[in-house]
């Protein structure tokens, strides 16, 4: 008996592009897939995996997208039409050659150079499918691209992107009580708007850039504030606002970050998201971690050492930033919609203007020089 499965999906378990070739090789026509009578039979490059050269023409062995490798065939030049690729392939070729110290492109190509030729292009399809699902997943305006000219090495594994915080088991996040009736945050803050009603100081200037020192913590409006989404004590929440690239770094430091715009000085870069845990949690895995070579645990002891956020397997693009004993991004604590100091969201901003193309660091080993509500009311009196 059928039942009416309403509002139900099943995700199918071929790709777009598989579907497309399949429809291609059954000559189907599909309005969807963009197959019809007019094209079905054009095929597309999907890579480029060999070369040679005879006296009068130039050849490619061409990996066609959605068929098998046993159906690569040999191609004149002329008969391609995929420039990037082929440009691409020469750059990959060119760099191989002079890591074997030669510098002539044979007229064939041996087995050898060939295969790693294969791997790179295969690599930067997984890296570029990988790319997208970051892109797919995140949440906020600045867009996430992946690079590695360096090796073989392909996606982190047992790593999920996430856009905030996951809560372990039995932590719970204190929602924001009240929130502010500001029409003017900046310039005519209500009973000294959110951070005023914790005994601080307004932390963003009408730039949104941070005018306080490290150590002092960053009270910004929340869901119940009466004041808009432009708002110029909302910085944190609007996330990450730039461009930035995960990138294989050169000299054995794994995975790093450069951001692909320019930043200016006391700027929020990104926010470090994670899972949170209790402290006796992060112990138990720090050895774990130890004896892998790696952690990505963070302390939240802005008030007092009780959680930590791991971000092993469980983060967002911070998880590739590298450490720095000249950082230029700076650690801050910052509150919204949670009450709870012993909770802050720690947030990255600029130390220093930063150009495009620059890697962005911080100090994994930065102590937070903390500031207790008594010396900020004076200051503020």
């Amino acid at each position: 008996m059928a039942e009416n499965l309403k509002d139900c999906s099943v995700p199918c378990k071929m790709s777009w592009e598989e579907l497309e070739a399949l429809c291609r090789r059954e000559r189907l026509h599909c309005k969807e897939l963009g197959v019809n009578r007019a094209n079905a039979n054009e095929y597309e490059v999907e890579f480029l995996c060999d070369y040679k050269k005879s006296k009068e023409e130039e050849f490619y062995l061409v990996k066609w997208r959605g068929f098998p490798e046993s159906d690569n065939t040999w191609e004149p030049k002329r008969n391609l039409r995929c420039p990037k690729l082929m440009k691409q392939f020469h750059l990959d070729l060119d760099q191989e050659l002079r890591r074997h110290k030669r510098r002539c492109i044979p007229k064939k190509l041996d087995k050898e150079l060939t295969s790693v030729l294969i791997q790179k292009a295969k690599l930067r399809q997984c890296l570029q499918r990988w790319e997208a699902h970051l892109n797919h997943t995140r949440n906020h305006p600045g867009r996430i691209f992946v690079m590695n000219e360096v090796d073989l090495e392909g996606p982190p594994k047992n790593f999920t992107y996430i856009n905030n915080y996951k809560v372990g088991q039995g932590i719970v996040l204190d929602e924001m009580a009240v929130g502010c009736e500001c029409k003017n945050c900046l310039d005519e803050p209500v009973n000294g708007c959110c951070p005023g009603a914790s005994f601080h100081r307004m932390a963003y200037n009408n730039r949104g850039q941070v005018r306080i020192r490290a150590g002092q913590p960053i009270y910004e409006c929340n869901s119940r504030c009466n004041c808009g989404l432009d708002c110029p004590n909302r910085v944190v929440q609007k996330g990450i606002q730039f461009d930035l690239c995960i990138f294989k770094t050169e000299n054995g430091r794994g995975w790093g970050v450069r951001t692909l715009q320019h930043i200016k000085k006391n700027t929020f870069v990104m926010e470090y998201v994670g899972e949170i845990i209790t402290t006796d949690e992060a112990e138990r895995r720090g050895h774990i971690y130890d004896r892998q070579g790696s952690t990505y645990l963070f302390d939240l002891d802005y008030v007092e050492d009780v959680y930590t956020v791991d971000a092993a397997h469980l983060g967002n693009i911070s998880h590739f930033v590298n450490h720095s004993c000249n950082p230029n991004l700076q650690v801050f604590n910052v509150f919204i919609d949670n009450i709870d100091e012993r909770l802050p969201r720690i947030a990255l901003f600029s130390t220093r203007a930063i150009r495009a193309g620059e890697e962005l660091t911080f100090d994994y080993k930065m102590q937070m020089q903390h500031v207790s509500i008594f010396q900020v009311w004076i200051s503020l009196e």
